[in-house]
């Protein structure tokens, strides 16, 4: 592996944030950036939230805030606010991940700060976004999976309705959505010396992830005569989106001898090569199916079957047999055991928590003959105040402690 320069080691970027929303720079801290978190005295309380709790502190804020410094500044304070204004002579990117206008208020908005840096990028990551009717209403992650569609309402044995188990897409989206946005507003600033504001809701991201359902339900709407199935379903129309999986055959999930597996052969060239592979070549004669994107739906004769034939081997032995017979067969793993599947494991680095804090995954882009620097582990609050002041601003201990009595580390930082 060569020691070339971390991707991102030239890009500074302040961040104000709370909670999950504070993974719109984990990807960039993992990639070099520096990020520094300006935090309350009284610090993120993303610390307390959720669980797990790992030594008093949430796998969430282990997470999220790796590999960032933590500075503690009191924005009511003008010291405070001149030392804000200071960070971001020299950034990048200054993201607010809380209601819009936070920093607005404290006299710390795009407007104010692009006097001070022309060439700052401001992005502001909320729930809702700074329009619509929703914008000011309080909210927590979950709740953009429930306004997008992505989480269907459960009932347990006694009738109650709760949230079943999902995984959360608005505040995983968002992260990429607004990194991509961030990283070409900073392009574009380098080239023509003109910053820019952009905002983004995490209900919006997560409404862009599951484009296709409701992208699908838009199309079903127009006439049936313009918009149709597939030519393998005769173009019926089948139900919508991911919904139309259900009734897959060669398209399907089927129990293997330990487990189960995924069995994807909709091409008939593949349903070909597993026919011929297991020695039924019957099931070939009697269901040739169409060259392309026939699920053989509703054959229940064949998914019986089919369904026999997959209890005959191990899970193991189905997957060693899909790059044998080429045809496509993929695992069927669960969110606990996927650590000790053989890809999982050639592919993927984990953070120790012996040194993080908690057992984490590492950035999963791989630098073809480079090796990312190792992320942090995720700071207390303010553990890097002096530090940034004294390697970032240059000041020194007179600078630094009349900014301690004028009150701007909080009234409890001397």
């Amino acid at each position: 592996m060569s020691s070339c320069q971390a991707p991102l080691a030239d890009l500074r970027i302040i961040e104000s944030s709370l909670l999950g929303p504070a993974a719109l720079t984990t990807s960039f801290a993992d990639m070099g950036a520096e990020v520094i978190k300006v935090e309350s005295p009284a610090g993120d309380y993303i610390r307390e939230m959720t669980w797990p709790i790992i030594e008093g502190t949430s796998l969430m804020h282990y997470h999220l805030n790796r590999g960032k410094k933590s500075i503690v500044l009191d924005l009511k304070s003008d010291s405070g606010k001149k030392i804000y204004k200071d960070l971001v002579k020299d950034a990048d990117v200054v993201v607010e991940t809380m209601r819009p206008g936070g920093l607005a208020k404290l006299g710390l908005g795009y407007e104010d700060l692009k006097k001070v840096n022309p060439e700052i990028v401001f992005i502001n990551v909320s729930g809702y976004g700074s329009t619509g009717p929703y914008q000011k209403m309080p909210s927590h992650g979950i709740a953009y999976d429930t306004w997008s569609g992505a989480v269907t309402p459960a009932y347990d044995e006694e009738g109650f309705c709760y949230i079943p188990e999902h995984v959360s897409i608005g505040i995983n989206a968002a992260p990429f959505v607004g990194g991509l946005a961030m990283l070409a507003g900073v392009l574009r600033a380098r080239e023509t010396g003109q910053g820019c504001e952009m905002e983004l809701g995490q209900s919006d991201a997560a409404a862009f992830f599951d484009w296709y359902r409701s992208e699908s339900h838009m199309a079903y709407s127009r006439p049936e005569d313009v918009v149709t199935g597939n030519k393998a379903d005769n173009y019926e129309r089948r139900p919508v989106a991911t919904a139309g999986m259900r009734g897959g055959v060669r398209y399907q999930m089927y129990e293997s001898s330990d487990g189960h597996v995924l069995f994807m052969a909709s091409e008939q060239a593949f349903w070909k090569n597993f026919c011929e592979g297991v020695g039924r070549e019957d099931l070939f004669e009697k269901w040739p199916g169409s060259k392309y994107a026939d699920h053989a739906r509703g054959n229940r004769e064949l998914q019986a079957e089919l369904r026999d034939v997959f209890r005959t081997k191990t899970s193991q032995e189905w997957l060693a047999f899909s790059s044998e017979k080429n045809t496509p067969i993929a695992p069927v793993n669960t969110p606990q055991n996927i650590i000790d599947d053989p890809q999982f494991k050639a592919r993927f680095k984990i953070l120790p928590h012996q040194t993080h804090g908690a057992d984490m995954l590492a950035f999963p882009v791989n630098f073809v003959g480079e090796e990312l620097p190792e992320p942090t582990r995720a700071p207390t609050v303010g553990e890097h105040t002096e530090a940034v002041l004294r390697d970032v601003l240059g000041y020194g201990d007179s600078q630094i402690g009349a900014y301690r009595e004028a009150g701007a580390f909080g009234s409890d930082s001397s």
